[in-house]
């Protein structure tokens, strides 16, 4: 057994994709989010683009709940599609807001590889699936609480429902056991290797996203 795989898998992926993780969340869109520095429009602009990649991550886990890789992860009580639509509602105050909203071109590329390798490739599906839902289930919360203070949505109300896993009972206890669920994969060190590669591949997917969030708001 070599040292990578010595390693647990939640450890090597996460302290792997740190740099890119760190990137993320240091945007200048993200920063000038959560400082105040740009209005609710934004704030639905960002939920807007979130819509099409969950619908991405989501749109295929039927398909790959019995898969021996993708499919333990796959949590009913991690689905976000519904309560971004029910914050979308809420943003756009009732309007029918499908009929008109497009995604920006790197949400465009993001949601494309996402459904890429959730048909060739469920290695790097989890790739993805951990990015996003681990996350929300973390950073996530930082933004959820500083939204509500920023543009006063009500504490867990509509607009940041997103960020708000009600299915979940105690989100410490689950992240463990997501966690487990990674070091439990059955992947040697190419594919581990590999699944990071793809990890980090995520993290600059969704820098790209608010690279043309900031575009657009500028």
């Amino acid at each position: 057994m070599t040292v990578l795989e010595a390693t647990p898998f939640s450890t090597l992926i996460r302290d792997a994709s740190h740099q890119q993780h760190t990137e993320a969340e240091n945007s200048a869109f993200m920063g000038d989010l959560l400082g105040g520095r740009l209005g609710v429009g934004a704030f639905r602009g960002y939920t807007e683009q979130l819509w099409f990649v969950y619908r991405a991550l989501e749109g295929v886990a039927d398909r790959l709940a019995d898969d021996p890789v993708a499919g333990p992860f796959i949590r009913p009580e991690l689905f976000r599609t519904t309560a971004l639509e029910r914050d979308l509602d809420h943003l756009h105050d009732g309007a029918d807001w499908r009929a008109a909203l497009r995604p920006l071109p790197a949400t465009e590329a993001y949601a494309a590889r996402v459904m890429e390798v959730a048909r060739d490739w469920p290695g790097g599906y989890v790739a993805h699936h951990y990015t996003r839902y681990l996350g929300d289930l973390s950073g996530g919360q930082i933004i959820r609480s500083t939204a509500e203070r920023r543009y006063g949505f009500a504490r867990k109300g509509d607009g940041v429902r997103f960020y708000v896993f009600e299915g979940i009972a105690n989100p410490a206890a689950f992240k463990r056991e997501y966690r487990s669920l990674l070091d439990a994969l059955p992947a040697r060190e190419p594919e581990r290797l590999r699944i990071v590669d793809e990890c980090k591949r995520a993290f600059a997917l969704n820098t790209a996203v608010f690279g043309d969030l900031e575009s657009a708001a500028a």
